[in-house]
Parts: C-alpha cells; sequence; structure tokens
C-alpha cells in the first residue's frame, strides 16, 4: 500500500468521508508523528470526534462513578441479604438508570432491610407481604412527606418485581394492592405584582441573569446550572437541554429579549474558560444551595421574603403565565419537558381565566334574578342516578349485555 505524500494527496474522497481514527494501532511505529500531523490537517473532523466521544462518555461515567461508591459504601454495611441489593443497583445500572435513581433505591432499600433485620428476619427470601405494608406504616408513622412515601413504595415494588422475575422471592409477596394516593396539590406560582417588584431589583449581574433565565425559560434549578456556555443559541434565543437529570428526555427552550439583555451582560463579566454558564469553584457547577442563596437574596431586595417563594417557583410562574397567553397545553408541556399532559394540566387547574369569567358572569345573573325555571328536582332524573350508583359496585359482575 502506498501511503507516501503524493499519493494521499491525490486520493480522492467522497463528499462527507471520514476516516477511521487509527493513531492507537500506528502509534510507536517509525514515522507515525509525520503521518498523524500530516492526517489531522488533512482531516480536521478528528479532534471533533475526540470532543464527542468524551461528551458521550461523560454521562456514562458519572453514571458508574454513582455505582461503586454505592457498592463500597454497601460493604461496609452489616445488612441481612445485601447480596440482592448489590445485583440489583447493577442491574438498574445496566439499563442506564441516572445516578439519582441509583441513589434513591440504595436509600430506600436499605432502610427496608434494616427494618426486616430489626424484626429478627435475616434472609430476604423470608419476607412477606406483611412486611412491605409494615414498613410503609412505619415509614408515614415517622412524619415522612406523602410523596417520600409514595417513592420509597415504589422503589420496594420495582426491588420485589426484580427479586420475583429472578426466583428468590413468590409471587404472593409483591404487594398489588398496596397504593398510595397522592394529594391533587396545585403548583405555587408567583403573584403578577410580585414578579414585577422581583424584576425591578437592581441586583448583580450573574444573579439577575440567573433569575430571568429561570424565568423565561421554566428550566427547573437543576438544568440550569448544568447548563454550559456551548448549549446556548444567542442569535436564535435558545438553550439546547441534551439530558434533563429528572426525565432523561432532551429538549430546548427559549429565552425573552430582557433575559438575552441579562445573560449578554453576564456573559462580558464571567471567566471564559469556565465551562458552565453558573460555575463554583474548581470549574464546577454552581451548587442548588448557593443558587437558592442567591434567589433569597433577590426576594428579600424586593421585600418578597415573607412570601415563601422558591426557585422552582419561577417555572410554575412561566407556565401559569403562557397558559393565560392562550398557549396550547399540548405545546406548553413540551417546553416543560413533561412526560405525561395531565402534569402540566395542573397549570390550567391553577388559572383557568375562561373558567372565572364563565363564573363571575353566571354569578352575576344569578344575584339581578335573571336565573329562569324552578328549584324542583327531577324525580326521573334523581332515580336514574340512584340506580346507577347502586349498581357501580358490582359493574365488573354484570354480564355483557348482547
Amino acid at each position: 500500500m502506498d501511503l507516501s505524500r503524493e499519493s494521499l494527496t491525490n486520493r480522492k474522497y467522497p463528499k462527507g468521508f471520514s476516516p477511521p481514527d487509527l493513531s492507537n494501532c500506528f502509534e510507536g511505529l517509525p514515522g507515525y508523528e509525520e503521518f498523524d500531523t500530516y492526517n489531522s490537517s488533512i482531516f480536521p473532523t478528528r479532534s471533533f470526534i475526540e470532543e464527542t466521544i468524551t461528551t458521550l462518555t461523560k454521562p456514562m461515567a458519572k453514571r458508574r462513578h454513582a455505582l461503586e461508591c454505592l457498592l463500597e459504601r454497601l460493604s461496609g454495611e452489616d445488612l441481612p441479604s445485601k447480596e440482592h441489593l448489590e445485583q440489583y443497583l447493577r442491574h438498574q445500572h445496566r439499563h442506564n438508570c441516572c445516578p439519582n435513581t441509583l441513589r434513591n433505591s440504595y436509600i430506600s432499600i436499605q432502610f427496608f432491610l434494616t427494618f426486616i433485620n430489626n424484626a429478627g428476619k435475616t434472609l430476604i427470601e423470608e419476607i412477606t407481604s406483611w412486611d412491605l405494608e409494615a414498613f410503609i406504616e412505619h415509614e408515614q408513622d415517622r412524619g415522612l412527606k406523602l410523596s417520600t412515601v409514595r417513592t420509597r413504595l415504589g422503589i420496594l415494588k420495582a426491588f420485589v418485581r426484580f427479586l420475583t422475575e429472578g426466583g428468590t422471592l413468590q409471587s404472593d409477596v409483591f404487594p398489588w394492592k398496596m397504593k398510595i394516593k397522592p394529594p391533587q396539590t396545585l403548583p405555587r406560582a408567583m403573584e403578577p405584582d410580585d414578579v414585577k417588584r422581583l424584576l425591578a431589583v437592581n441586583g448583580a449581574t450573574r444573579d439577575r441573569a440567573m433569575v430571568l433565565l429561570l424565568l423565561r425559560t421554566g428550566m427547573r434549578i437543576g438544568e440550569l446550572l448544568n447548563t454550559k456556555v456551548g448549549d446556548i443559541n444567542l442569535k436564535e434565543q435558545k438553550i439546547m437541554i441534551f439530558e434533563s437529570e429528572k426525565s432523561r428526555l432532551g429538549r430546548v427552550v427559549y429565552f425573552t429579549d430582557d433575559a438575552g439583555d441579562a445573560l449578554k451582560a453576564w456573559l462580558k463579566e464571567r471567566d471564559p474558560k469556565e465551562e458552565f454558564l453558573f460555575y463554583g469553584r474548581g470549574s464546577n457547577p454552581l451548587t442548588y444551595p448557593a443558587a437558592r442563596m442567591v434567589f433569597v437574596n433577590y426576594l428579600n431586595k424586593a421585600g418578597l421574603s415573607h412570601r415563601g417563594y422558591t426557585p422552582h417557583c419561577l417555572r410554575h410562574t412561566y407556565a401559569t403565565e403562557l397558559i393565560n397567553a392562550g398557549m396550547p397545553l399540548e405545546c406548553l408541556k413540551e417546553l416543560m419537558g413533561h412526560t405525561n399532559l395531565e402534569v402540566t394540566r395542573r397549570y390550567a387547574r391553577l388559572t383557568d381565566t375562561t373558567r372565572e369569567k364563565e363564573y363571575f358572569r353566571a354569578m352575576s345573573k344569578i344575584e339581578r334574578g335573571e336565573t329562569d325555571g324552578h328549584y324542583g328536582l327531577n324525580c326521573e332524573l334523581q332515580e336514574i342516578l340512584k340506580e346507577k350508583e347502586l349498581l357501580s359496585p358490582h359493574s365488573e359482575e354484570l354480564p355483557e349485555q348482547p
């Protein structure tokens, strides 16, 4: 094979062709350095390939590091059948679960194994569905938040299912009927007057950019803190979220002119050597406690510290304002990064201007005494509703009508 400089120069490659990087194969051979320098000048995509590989492998390295830390911590624990917990953590890692999922699984299952150990059971094979129910009641009695208990129940169900499929436990151990119904709470958005007072604050350049980006993009605070300068497109006024740590979904969010002005001002002041948009010490992203203190100081300057707002309220405010402006729920769902439309629909329950207008229109009509008809009950309709109510508990037992 002719690898002379002339043959390499005269060789024609199709458009878009990128030869494989064989540097590891030829490294150390005579003339390698000269060939490597010439090859890099002809194919500048090599550095791009290395950068892409680094970007793709970084999340994998974080997940691997989280697994190794948890397994090292588990090795020092005195728990019954902890080898099953190790198997489950490795199973989650193989299924590409994020580090937070691994940590939450470890904590919940560790508490459960400690609980059954205190109950005198040293083997995982000895547990029953009653042990699972007793553990959930124990967690509720500790005063934990309902959402936390519900999360731990979901983790335990997944763990028991894993053991059942592996043949360690029988299928009757699985708590099929155990469910915790979460309250249908409303997201808390800031009042419009409070938003104006917040934006009127003359804070530091970095702090104003952070608050405005949260308010105008609807990003989660963790997503903003993990944003790198290369993820921002100032010309098109958008930020690329390649992978959300919570939903594992990538999406694009957009920002307004006022947020763009604050962002440009911060880009002029920040250290250009730092990778993250908002950085802390040691080239790491700014931590959540530090970002929360930025927001708390902003609230103090606006005279809103008594209102109890959190940084996540800015995300709720973003969604509420867009719904009031008439944005369809399907479009808002994509901007918010929700996986379920019902989650987005909560904001419609929070602030539905159409429902509000219809209520006051109807009430004004009632107050003027302009309602028609009588208040008597429709006896026929009541009988139908009563019959339907009586039959509903037995609806599954009724034969299907031809």
